[in-house]
């Protein structure tokens, strides 16, 4: 669980509260107060979710894509900062053992959908994210290519 921390900022167009990502984890769960922030990229444009204190924001991870074999899809967001107030939020990361293999059930593999991603654990997937991590790659597909010795672009 991590307390997010957003204070004003008199110039917010220069500077993010968080960068654009797709959270490694399998399921994030994220409270908002009442300021906006929380933007998720959508048909090629930045869209804002409206807090509502009364609710949660669920995302869906990179760990989740692989294993519903891409049924599911990471949501690719990212929280801005505002010249006037500050924003506070609380996220829960919910993420597999550290050993477990993530793979897809059988039942979602068949000759028309194929295996996307090849098993790995959690502590992979963390490791790869805390050296190769970059905000401008497509990190479960880099992670991929990681894993079957592609070079990382």
């Amino acid at each position: 669980m991590r307390l997010n921390y957003y204070p004003p900022c008199q110039k917010p167009d220069l500077t993010f509260g968080t960068g654009p990502h797709c959270d490694p984890t399998s399921l994030t769960i994220l409270h908002q107060d009442h300021v906006h922030g929380l933007q998720v990229f959508v048909d090629n444009q930045w869209r804002s979710i409206s807090p509502n204190p009364k609710a949660f924001v669920v995302n869906i991870g990179d760990t989740f894509m692989a294993l519903s074999n891409n049924r599911y899809k990471s949501c690719l967001h990212r929280a801005v900062v505002n010249s006037k107030s500050e924003r506070k939020s609380l996220a829960f990361f919910l993420c597999p053992k550290k050993d477990r293999v993530v793979k897809p059930p059988r039942e979602l593999l068949d000759s028309n959908t194929p295996r996307r991603y090849p098993d790995f654990t959690w502590s992979m997937l963390l490791e790869f994210t805390q050296k190769h991590y970059r905000a401008d790659m497509h990190t479960l597909q880099a992670f991929t290519d990681w894993l079957t010795n592609k070079p990382i672009q």
